[in-house]
């Protein structure tokens, strides 16, 4: 074997990893284009892919070798690094919001809205894991900002801007883990490193439509094998993508149980179709026949129907309608026929509706290789990705040591790094512990958390902020954010040790050394022969992270009005003092009382009798009111028939209460 020289840090090497082949494509940037210096194809001997995703993990990778032992033989190049693109079948697209309190910052500045965007992402991503019923981690491939908000106003950028509360919804794009690992796997089985990764539907658009035409609403289409992938553009930029579950293979498979062939012969039929000629085949009884072009045609006349139905319904779903001109791309783009009905499904004109391929011209060219093929229009996109003004050279970076995962569509900052691999909001920003919300003889308490500690991130070795732009060969080092411990006392230390005296712990008798948990009600009686009972405590403290956390006195719920709820800052009037113990305490005879029937938040809601014959009171309604007592962010709402209450007050039949 000859000997191989290293492969340039310009060189750029591109893998399409198809569900029937993979493409290898080899070139060089050059004045403002991709300038392809070898192209090499080889077919799956078996269905190794099934719609796109990997299936046989060893088999693609060797197929991968042959390729790339190919192209370095012809070029004289030990190929080490590659470029290569997900398919969009997997593709899950979520919505997220997020909601941050900025009172404390003077500006919004970049880093607030990118922890503020990253909180939105996880949350997206949360949501998505709910819709699973096995947890499974989700690689971050690109979002969009639906809308901003400050202080419930729209706003179409933070950045500068003063206020109290900011909020962001995103609408973000997932891919499984399983499907980005799968491919890493190949690769490294194949015996090389990736060095960027892209979707399908963007790779194959960055090669058919340059930027310059992206001020114009267009379509790309690329029709695999196994995925139909779309990308739709306007404005200067890629504005979504998707895909439909119908491609080529259901065009093969309707030509094998027509003529009764295998596959292979039935994928061989179909390629000739754009021949005109008719087909000499062996069935699978091994006899010997003759179909013709017209009876071929007519056999996929039906599944190419459903084609180009799904494509117009995906590009109307994504677009808001039909663009203003469309491209076919892909190997299944060159069905005969299948152009005019995609144009007739969509109510185009069959003039708007073009091939892709002889428009590669304007972001890749080659010497001596026709690259006017729409089948090569993802693997050159990828190559186009990665050579035209997005990497100079190859894009490696580091996290933690090992090979970041990547994908590669525009400029990266260090929270897409992290949220690519798998890290979250909580991973970057940290959470403080829960806080404990109690009520202390009719006064509203919060016992704060324990705050985070932060996360460790470095850039090179240096400090870094979270949106800052990662480069090539950059190394970075994240340690993630460790949330603080929960509030917790027992009932004893909320107290206090010089507390002499009973207490009720709700509307029993407390034990100090009780845990407290959240919406407790506490009352404190009269000491021991009259003894007055010392003061308790009522001034914020801050919480030190060696000791428990104090009590914060807030106000007290303020009544339900039909307009929007006040901002937690303003002044709300304090509640009612608790009733006397005496109306509390069992000293009376019990007395068999029969069900109350009220309405709960607007829900009516049947109370069966307590079996120690005591009254309901508000407190007894947290569970069933709905609110999260876990997640609490201000005062508790309370009202009874319209009227600002307490937790101790008594519930009567066909009374109307409010916990919001």
């Amino acid at each position: 074997m000859k000997d191989l020289r290293a492969q340039e840090r310009d060189l750029i090497f591109a893998l399409d990893i198809g569900t029937r082949s993979v493409v290898g494509v080899v070139g060089k940037p050059s004045g403002g284009r991709f300038k392809a210096l070898d192209i090499e194809m080889a077919e799956h001997n078996s269905r190794a892919m099934l719609d796109g995703q990997i299936d046989n993990i060893h088999q693609v990778g060797s197929l991968a070798r042959t390729v790339t032992d190919r192209l370095e033989e012809r070029l004289g190049v030990h190929l080490e690094r590659v470029c290569v693109a997900a398919a969009g079948r997997a593709l899950r697209t979520q919505s997220g919001s997020f909601t941050m309190d900025i009172s404390q910052e003077k500006t919004i500045s970049a880093e607030t809205i990118s922890r503020l965007e990253a909180g939105a992402l996880s949350a997206a991503e949360e949501a998505l894991q709910m819709e699973d019923e096995v947890r499974r981690q989700f690689f971050m491939v690109g979002y969009t900002v639906a809308q901003y908000r400050l202080d419930n106003y729209p706003l179409a950028s933070l950045l500068d801007h003063n206020g109290q509360k900011a909020e962001a919804d995103v609408v973000a794009t997932f891919l499984p883990g399983e499907v980005v690992e799968s491919l890493y796997a190949a690769m490294r089985t194949a015996g090389l490193q990736v060095s960027s990764l892209t979707l399908e539907p963007i790779a194959a658009m960055n090669a058919a439509i340059p930027v310059e035409l992206r001020l114009l609403n267009l379509a790309l289409v690329d029709i695999g094998a196994g995925t139909t992938d779309i990308a739709v553009c306007r404005d200067g930029s890629v504005t979504g993508y998707t895909m439909a579950t119908i491609a080529g293979d259901e065009i093969t498979e309707a030509i094998m149980r027509t003529f009764l062939v295998d596959f292979q012969t039935a994928e061989t039929m179909k390629r000739n179709l754009r021949l005109g000629e008719d087909a000499h085949y062996t069935d699978i009884l091994g006899l010997e026949n003759v179909a013709a072009f017209d009876e071929i045609h007519a056999a996929i006349q039906e599944p190419m129907g459903r084609l180009a139905e799904a494509i117009a319904a995906q590009v109307s779903k994504l677009n808001g309608g039909a663009p203003s001109a469309l491209f076919l791309a892909g190997g299944g783009s060159k069905l005969d026929g299948l152009r005019e009905r995609v144009a007739q499904s969509m109510g185009m004109d069959e003039r708007r509706v073009a091939i892709a391929g002889n428009n590669f011209a304007k972001s890749a060219f080659a010497d001596e290789l026709d690259l006017n093929n729409p089948e090569y229009a993802t693997p050159l996109g990828i190559a186009v990705s990665a050579g035209l003004g997005l990497l100079n050279d190859s894009y490696v970076i580091t996290l933690n040591g090992e090979t970041a995962k990547l994908f590669r569509s525009g400029t990266l900052t260090v929270r897409d790094i992290l949220l690519m691999n798998g890290y979250t909001y909580a991973d970057m920003l940290g959470r403080s512990g829960k806080n404990l919300g109690v009520t202390l003889n009719g006064r509203r308490m919060v016992l704060r958390g324990e705050p985070a500690a932060p996360a460790i991130l470095r850039v090179n070795g240096e400090e870094a902020a979270i949106n800052a732009v990662v480069h090539a060969g950059d190394s970075i080092s994240f340690q993630p954010a460790r949330g603080g411990r929960d509030a917790a006392k027992t009932l004893g230390e909320l107290l206090g040790k010089d507390f002499s005296g009973r207490v009720l712990l709700n509307n029993r008798e407390g034990d100090l050394r009780a845990s407290l948990h959240q919406g407790d009600v506490i009352l404190t009686l009269e000491g021991p022969a009259g003894v007055p009972i010392p003061p308790l405590p009522s001034q914020e403290e801050e919480m030190r992270p060696q000791e428990a956390p104090e009590p914060e006195e807030v106000p007290a719920p303020e009544p339900e009005t039909p307009d929007p709820p006040a901002p937690e800052t303003e002044a709300v009037p304090p509640a009612p003092p608790a009733p006397p113990p005496e109306a509390l305490e069992p000293v009376k005879p019990l007395i068999r009382r029969r069900e109350v029937e009220i309405l709960l938040n607007g829900k009516p809601l049947v109370l069966h009798p307590k079996e120690n014959g005591q009254p309901y009171y508000v407190m007894d309604l947290l569970e069933r009111s709905g609110v999260d007592f876990e997640k609490l962010e201000g005062p508790v709402r309370l009202a009874v028939n319209g009227t600002e209450c307490g937790f101790s007050q008594v519930v009567r039949d066909r009374d109307s209460i409010t916990i919001r």
